[in-house]
């Protein structure tokens, strides 16, 4: 897939794509209330993205569910005794969290979320492209298709692909990537790896603007810049931190700095202020409230979960992901890998995925 049609494909997603509606707090308040009483009757967990709305992501935690990346949200619920798994995210997580659950069922509020580097690597596409390069070694973000994953050696988040890639590249290992190119473009230059990359990007961060940090930074010397890897070169190679989610939420709270230029999904401004509440954030700049903004640092499928979705999904019990056995048991087999990897060094196998 060419960057252009890349592009097109997303804007047709979200052409059609609403986000929930906001609520009033008399109104959010009994759809909470509701919600806890299905979680409760159907055996079920609800497990959220830190980039869904703050409203959801407090309801999970009061409810003994979680807020965390994909792979942190799938694992909690492999270890959660509830049957059913509500997963407030992109299809990506869903499908991860069946993965890793096959006996569990997991809901979505809406299987119509999805994401741009899943959209931008599709399985057939991708797999003639591995199929162009036999010799290398396929390694893919988590943010792909069960379909993808399936086709891979080894699947990783931003959290532990450096050190992955570092550990193929000593044993001789060539790398084909996909999907985040400025990620893989990224762990590149960190590790010197040869890396052959596929063509994609997250609309939310490719849109963050170098020359807008450099901008803003020179108006608050004193701050902090902080991006996530999937970020272009130019914002990245200006971060004081660069890192996952979670290291980028951990920076906030341990870092003496007052003001934090944060360059990922502003949904994370509220595990932030919740962990460090005198703390003050600033959208890095992106392309800004015009025609050009598809995002304006925020994911608009992650927006498409709602409070109102989420009550709906449980009483209804429609909006179901299902992978076939035989795609689960070839993509658990590059995540296995990982979440071996990462256990025998003591890494950290969360990220932004």
């Amino acid at each position: 897939m060419t960057y252009r049609q890349d592009r097109i494909l997303v804007q047709e997603h979200l052409a059609h794509e609403q986000e929930a509606p906001t609520l009033g707090s008399a109104e959010a308040e009994e759809l909470r209330a509701a919600i806890r009483r299905e979680l409760e009757a159907q055996d079920a967990v609800l497990v959220a993205h830190y980039y869904t709305d703050p409203l959801i992501q407090s309801l999970a935690e009061e409810t003994g569910g979680c807020v965390a990346d994909s792979l942190e949200m799938a694992r909690f619920g492999n270890e959660h005794p509830a049957s059913t798994l509500v997963v407030a995210g992109v299809r990506f997580m869903g499908e991860t969290a069946k993965i890793l659950n096959p006996e569990k069922r997991v809901l979505m509020p809406t299987l119509e979320a999805t994401c741009s580097l899943d959209i931008g690597c599709p399985a057939d596409e991708f797999a003639a492209f591995c199929d162009q390069h036999p010799e290398r070694t396929v390694v893919v973000y988590a943010n792909t298709s069960a379909a993808v994953k399936a086709r891979a050696h080894w699947v990783v988040t931003s959290s532990c692909a450096e050190a992955i890639v570092d550990y193929l590249d000593s044993k001789g290992e060539t790398i084909l990537w996909a999907p985040d190119k400025h990620l893989g473009a990224y762990i590149q230059r960190s590790t010197q790896a040869d890396m052959l990359l596929w063509d994609g990007s997250c609309i939310v961060h490719e849109e963050f603007k170098g020359q807008g940090v450099e901008d803003l930074r020179a108006t608050m010397p004193g701050a902090v810049v902080l991006a996530h890897p999937e970020s272009p070169a130019a914002v990245v190679e200006q971060a004081d931190v660069v890192g996952s989610t979670s290291r980028l939420i951990e920076a906030v709270r341990t870092m003496d700095a007052e003001d934090f230029i944060v360059a990922t999904d502003s949904g994370i401004f509220h595990k932030m202020h919740e962990m460090a509440p005198g703390k003050n954030l600033i959208e890095a700049p992106t392309a800004g409230q015009g025609a050009t903004c598809r995002s304006c640092a925020h994911c608009p499928w992650m927006a498409m979960n709602g409070l109102d979705n989420v009550l709906r999904v449980l009483r209804k019990q429609d909006e179901e992901i299902h992978v076939d056995a035989s795609t689960r048991e070839k993509a658990l087999i590059p995540l296995q890998r990982m979440l071996d990897f990462t256990a025998d060094r003591q890494l950290k196998a969360a990220g932004n995925a």
